[in-house]
């Protein structure tokens, strides 16, 4: 029987700290342990966690009591959590979850091997390296499935939203080496993947801080000559678009017309509250813009409603704004006041009930707007990445430019010849259904 240290992780939240995680699993495996990702069992579990919004914090939470139980049992003998939630509450989770057996911030993924020794030697690591450092360049076990993969570019935010914890949690905007970041996706590409999704906080400033100007054109286009199929672009910001960028997007084959874009509101008086740069004008401009020049194009954003001073008149004007621009898919979040934000301590408060009331009434105008997409697309013939056959549906499942991973829907398809998890299928798509697509492959 192996004596080797067996250490579980749990990723939580975004694709950003999944790659974090990643990090950490290639560090523990590279000191010889067992990595897994069962924690019944473990020496040790790794929760990496989400601290970002109400929500995540919960999940957090109800990850390290379910660890909690397992290691009562004793079933796991030692639970480190890593992550936003332990940069944010590090003197509060002692206290508050007793449980826990050592925390690493943010700064500190780097350190996790010696705090997995330290936590089985009886110790209680608290680790909380710079959060503002130059970014560790660290080896990955990539665990998404291996035609698709996230190439992140930049740690850190500068964008300072007065409703936004990250850069409290993050630090400030830290773009990669230029050399780094090719070579990372050069070894991806090499290994088989076909869908590169590029991530950062805010991926447009890819390169202002280290070298003085936005090189993600000139990036999106070095990642084209490499052997990926599609190349995906995770979260573009609205002030920094410019003509190269554009024109790159637009040109480049390989990246999909498709751009996830938060805007958060659209009313000029709450933008400014948010601290978001460019007003309802811009925002216009800049979509007839991206239609104009993408044809094509699929839209995705991120919208807050019940922000402190949103009254009736301007969560109107946000539905008014929505049904215009016709934005094919958003994520909407009632606002959640959070300490150490500027939002919290304004006044003018909107009621919790009434703002999930008004995101239910944006998720309704969006549900309306996706159908009619939807509608369109009946009787086109996609190309579809295939994800694999679901018994649940009868049939295979996939996703086309238009759909990116866990946040938009799936296109179910038919097929008269076996196809492989990670083959491209060209579908005709036959109908709608419950916000999905249904479709037949077609040769």
């Amino acid at each position: 029987m192996s004596d080797r240290v067996k250490v579980s992780f749990i990723s939580l939240g975004c694709a950003k700290n999944l790659v974090n995680t990643e990090q950490m699993m290639a560090l523990c495996r590279d000191a010889d342990m067992d990595v897994t990702g069962e924690p019944d069992g473990a020496d040790v579990v790794v929760v990496n966690t989400c601290g970002f919004i109400e929500s995540a914090k919960e999940e957090a939470i109800d990850n390290i009591l379910a660890m909690a139980q397992l290691k009562k049992q004793g079933r796991l003998k030692k639970i480190l959590v890593a992550g936003c939630l332990s940069q944010r509450y590090r003197e509060e989770i002692a206290d508050l979850l007793p449980e826990v057996d050592g925390i690493l911030g943010t700064g500190s993924y780097g350190e996790i091997v010696e705090a997995v020794g330290e936590a089985l030697a009886g110790g209680a690591p608290k680790r909380f390296g710079s959060i503002h450092a130059p970014i560790e360049e660290l080896d990955r076990i990539v665990t998404t499935p291996p035609y698709t993969a996230y190439l992140r570019i930049a740690e850190g935010c500068d964008n300072h939203c007065a409703f936004c914890v990250i850069p409290s949690l993050r630090g400030k905007y830290r773009s990669r080496a230029w050399e780094n970041v090719l070579a990372e996706a050069k070894k991806l590409a090499d290994s088989g993947v076909k869908e590169i999704i590029v991530i950062a906080q805010d991926i447009t400033r890819y390169g202002t801080d280290n070298y003085g100007r936005r090189r993600l054109p000139e990036l999106i286009r070095e990642l084209c000559k490499l052997n990926f199929h599609w190349v995906r672009l995770h979260y573009l910001y609205p002030d920094e678009f410019d003509d190269e960028l554009i024109d790159a997007i637009a040109s480049e084959e390989k990246v999909l017309k498709y751009l996830d874009i938060p805007i958060q509101h659209c009313n000029d008086k709450i933008l400014a509250a948010m601290n978001r740069r460019g007003d309802k004008a811009y925002l216009l401009a800049l979509f007839r813009k991206l239609r104009e020049r993408i044809p094509g194009l699929v839209l995705r954003t991120s919208i807050i409603t019940g922000l402190p001073g949103e009254g009736e008149a301007e969560f109107e004007e946000l539905c008014d704004f929505l049904r215009e621009v016709r934005i094919e898919r958003a994520g909407v979040f009632p606002y959640s006041p959070e300490e150490g934000t500027r939002a919290a301590l304004m006044e003018n408060r909107v009621d919790a009930e009434e703002a999930r009331r008004r995101a239910e009434l944006i998720v309704d105008v969006q549900s309306r707007i996706m159908d009619a997409y939807n509608e369109s697309q009946l009787g086109k013939v996609v190309e579809v990445l295939c994800e694999g056959y679901d018994a649940a549906v009868v049939g295979y499942v996939g996703r086309s430019a238009a759909e990116s991973v866990d946040i938009d829907g799936r296109i179910c398809f038919l097929s008269n010849r076996p196809i492989e998890a990670g083959e491209f299928v060209r579908v005709r798509i036959t109908d709608a259904m419950d916000g999905e697509l249904i479709g037949e492959a077609v040769e």
